[in-house]
């Protein structure tokens, strides 16, 4: 373990906002167990990401500081990002991404094989964080009501994010997209939420996806 990749790690965990602080943790959870992940400090991730990704936690934070859209902490940490995997497919354990393993929730066609770009795009997690961070408190009602999900799913991920309305939204939103797959686009998800009575922003920010 380098002494400047842990205070580099360090560094740049200490330059996030608590709130950017929780959703990366909530974001690192496809490849580290969440019973570490939830009630790690800065200085405990810092040691956890060091030991499952030896000489390469820079990288896997670099991934998930990009998702978050904070990449001006890449550069001012000049961190190493990872060529050629999409933002939303992390390395599994190992070493395989959830395409090659041929995971249905990773992309629209089966076999791993993209679709045709003349297709809407997918919401990516970065959409999906910003309009859940411009959700309200009525999180719950919009998910039943205009995102068709269960309750008793909604109440699981409060249990699972205590504390933390801004995660309760965007795994809200996760769990939509899954299930909408190919059809979780900004269009679709603007359609989804115009009859509720939400911040008017949040269908202008979908709107503007729509036209990616």
């Amino acid at each position: 373990m380098a002494r400047d990749e842990r205070a580099t790690l360090l560094e740049v965990h200490q330059a996030l906002p608590e709130e950017q602080f929780q959703s990366l943790k909530f974001l690192l959870e496809g490849q580290v167990p969440a019973g570490l992940l939830l009630p790690a400090s800065r200085p405990e991730l810092c040691r956890i990401l060091l030991q499952r990704f030896p000489g390469n936690s820079l990288r896997v934070t670099a991934g998930i500081l990009r998702q978050l859209g904070r990449l001006d902490l890449i550069q001012r940490f000049q961190l190493p990002l990872e060529e050629g995997i999409p933002e939303e497919t992390p390395r599994e354990p190992n070493g395989d991404t959830p395409k090659a393993r041929g995971d249905p929730t990773s992309g629209c066609r089966p076999g791993g094989i993209p679709a045709p770009s003349v297709n809407p795009r997918r919401l990516t997690e970065k959409d999906l964080m910003q309009v859940a961070q411009r959700l309200g408190k009525e999180w719950q009602e919009v998910g039943i009501l205009h995102l068709g999900l269960e309750r008793s799913r909604l109440e699981q991920i409060q249990e699972e994010n205590p504390g933390n309305p801004v995660l309760w939204n965007f795994e809200m939103l996760r769990e939509w997209r899954r299930r909408e797959r190919c059809e979780a686009t900004a269009s679709q998800l603007r359609s989804c939420l115009e009859p509720a009575r939400l911040d008017p922003g949040i269908l202008d920010f979908l709107q503007s996806l729509q036209g990616d």
